[in-house]
């Protein structure tokens, strides 16, 4: 099996069930005639991006980010990657530092990647208030923001 298709079953995993370690996703994978070792699948999580959110059964399981790079340009996914600072979360809030004067850049690139879970955001000179549904929202986004 490729590393391609490794990846593509890996994302379908996830999707239809709640994986929650790595063990458990390295058995489905193995199941289905992958055979990989689970620094393999640890890996493979890293280069898919994947974090842990809340389950529906248990109590985390893997997902990847809703973050659609079609929607932002890469360019603008690398300017927000250059110009911030720090991401800090309390609630349902994200707070996002950045260079002076980017505060508005980020909140546009933030606006174009569409996650469903923002609200809105609202910037200022060099902080980014994005503002989430719920506490759990801001968690994902919050990952999935550092880990761009």
């Amino acid at each position: 099996m490729t590393k391609k298709e490794r990846h593509a079953l890996i994302l379908s995993a996830i999707t239809e069930n709640e994986i929650s370690t790595q063990e458990e996703l390295t058995e489905y994978l193995n199941k289905f005639g992958a055979e990989v070792s689970q620094a393999t699948v640890s890996r493979d999580i890293n280069e898919l991006n994947l974090i842990k959110a809340e389950g529906n059964v248990k109590k985390f399981k893997y997902f990847k980010p809703e973050v659609k790079s079609g929607e932002a340009s890469q360019k603008l996914i690398d300017l927000l990657k250059q110009v911030t600072v720090s991401i800090e979360s309390a609630n349902n809030l994200i707070v996002l530092k950045t260079l002076a004067g980017n505060a508005g850049t980020a909140g546009m690139v933030v606006d174009q990647m569409n996650f469903k879970s923002v609200i809105g955001t609202i910037s200022g000179d060099d902080t980014l208030l994005i503002i989430t549904k719920t506490n759990s929202d801001a968690e994902i986004i919050k990952k999935s923001l550092s880990i761009l």
